[in-house]
């Protein structure tokens, strides 16, 4: 693994990534892409014209649940369905369209036709919600629950080998510190067995005071009368103390690792916002992993770091005054160090854990090699994406600035943050503008590049403010850069990355896959494509 302990280093262990290129057909070839209503209406005559295959009967209705439509116009249509009326688990299936709306096929959690030979229970609904009670208090043993109730719904239930009619009872409740509990018991309506049950809480929303970015909200999972630092809703994200201990490792071949213990917590408020409490790290961690988890989601419709809908982990408290943080492929996780509080304090910042988790994304997508230009143009996506995941978050403790790291760093680091996109030289190595040794550079310094024409691109040159943070960009070639918005450059630099750039990218061509990812998503000698080539030139590239 790579260290570097003046710098936020990065481990990318290359060997183990996994290309995945999302190509979209470019805007001059592309069909017109169907709507919605084109998709279900396309599906429905699919379900209509196949539903003897479909096991799909007279005594089953349909409902659309969801519709995915993929770049290249395939459709992807899910289906919810009932039988004689009541709610079928199990009964969902996905039927998958070709871009004309050709039927190809799809896929089904059942292949029954879900017929039941009578919906008529022989257990009464009260006699089911008082299993269900009476198992959500052994679900808690010892655990004094207050305001429980129950509610039973009749269903087929499709899950469990051949269709049976069954209660669905959801029973909940309150612990002594009103944290809600709740599960869920699946009945025989016909013989009283219960077939399965589970926790209905699996994340409930508590909350963390951090120690960069104030109290903020949290999904956990609950467990025995207990919470963990747990994310379902993000891919099963989670985050463990790494108890000071360090990995064995040598060359990204790892023969011990420090362990991740998951952090529990007794009322699901968590941290105390200062370093006496080992879960206020924590909180920032996880705090950091959802946030850039929303954003990928939410701005660039990518499900997970490698694209996958997998979360991944946290390592807090990594060796002792660790003054680094890192992404490693090999366990698809982030370790962060405490700092020795002498030129870093812990290193879970926001914009560090945007900047760490990129690698990710960098290694599942163009997997730009770790030296040279490249390596600089993998730095800077990486300060790229952190940098917008901090503006996305809209936290007042943390505003967004084109700082990078400004959350950690302690006086004998001697500035105010790691790296200053808008004028990369204010940290005295990086260079503001391209030149032939920049492939000789350390890559966190050729980086500067294409920070710099990040900035231009989004927010242009001269003096302004920003996130509470005064900002002063030049431009190399004398010339005055009108910048198109920083959500602009997102979507220009991620298309670039996903679609144009490889392993061996220079900045020549990250200008070229920049060029063409305007292009595609703007139009050709649209401004936003003007922009691009104004802003490369200004930091000499081109």
């Amino acid at each position: 693994m790579r260290s570097r302990p003046h710098l936020v280093a990065s481990v990318i262990a290359t060997a183990a990534a996994a290309l995945v290129a999302a190509v979209l057909p470019s805007t001059a070839t592309a069909r017109p892409a169907p709507d919605r209503a084109d998709a279900v209406r396309s599906a429905d005559s699919a379900l209509a014209a196949h539903a003897t295959q479909l096991a799909l009967t007279a005594a089953q209705r349909t409902s659309v649940r969801d519709v995915v439509i993929d770049p290249d116009g395939s459709r992807h249509v899910r289906y919810d369905r009932t039988f004689a009326g009541l709610p079928v688990l199990g009964g969902d299936l996905v039927v998958h369209l070709s871009p004309d709306g050709t039927y190809e096929g799809a896929s089904r959690a059942t292949r029954s036709d879900l017929a039941v030979p009578t919906v008529k229970p022989a257990v009464s609904a009260e006699k089911a919600a008082g299993l269900g009670t009476s198992a959500l208090r052994a679900a808690h043993p010892g655990t004094a629950l207050r305001k429980v109730t129950a509610k039973p719904l009749l269903v087929v239930d499709a899950l469990h080998g051949a269709p049976q009619l069954a209660w669905r009872t959801t029973a909940a409740g309150q612990d002594a510190k009103g944290n809600p509990e709740a599960h869920v018991v699946l009945t025989n309506a016909r013989t009283g067995k219960r077939i399965d049950a589970w926790d209905r809480l699996e994340t409930v929303t508590g909350d963390g005071k951090s120690l960069y970015s104030g109290t903020v909200p949290l999904e956990t999972t609950s467990s025995g009368g207990t919470y963990q630092l747990k994310d379902a809703t993000r891919g099963g994200t989670y985050t463990g103390d790494a108890q000071n201990k360090t990995d064995s490792c040598i060359l990204n071949i790892c023969w011990g690792r420090a362990p991740a213990t998951l952090f529990t917590d007794a009322d699901n408020h968590w941290g105390s916002g200062t370093t006496a409490d080992r879960s206020s790290a924590a909180v920032d961690a996880q705090y950091g992993t959802d946030t850039t988890w929303d954003y990928y989601k939410n701005v660039h419709g990518r499900n997970g770091i490698a694209g996958d809908g997998k979360g991944s982990y946290n390592r807090v408290h990594y060796g002792n005054g660790y003054n680094n943080a890192f992404w490693d492929d090999s366990c698809f996780c982030m370790t962060y160090g405490d700092g020795d509080g002498k030129v870093f304090g812990p290193l879970v910042a926001l914009d560090v854990a945007g900047h760490e988790m990129s690698h990710g994304v960098t290694s599942a997508t163009a997997n730009l090699t770790y030296s040279g230009e490249s390596g600089g143009l993998n730095e800077a996506t990486s300060d790229i994406f952190g940098t917008l995941v901090e503006f996305y978050a809209k936290n007042a403790n943390d505003p967004g600035d084109y700082l990078i790291g400004e959350k950690i760093v302690r006086p004998d680091f001697g500035q105010a943050a790691l790296r200053y996109m808008d004028k990369p030289s204010k940290d005295g190595k990086s260079p503001d503008c391209w030149n032939s040794s920049v492939k000789n550079l350390d890559v966190h310094y050729s980086s500067g590049i294409a920070n710099h024409f990040a900035y231009l691109l989004a927010e242009g040159s001269g003096k302004k403010e920003i996130g509470g943070v005064t900002h002063d960009s030049p431009t190399c070639n004398g010339t005055t850069v009108q910048g198109i918005g920083k959500d602009k450059l997102g979507k220009i630099w991620y298309r670039a990355l996903t679609v144009y750039m490889t392993s061996g990218t220079n900045y020549a061509a990250a200008r070229t896959a920049t060029l063409n990812a305007a292009k595609d998503l703007y139009g050709a000698d649209s401004a936003e494509q003007k922009a691009v080539a104004a802003a490369w030139s200004a930091v000499s590239v081109g």
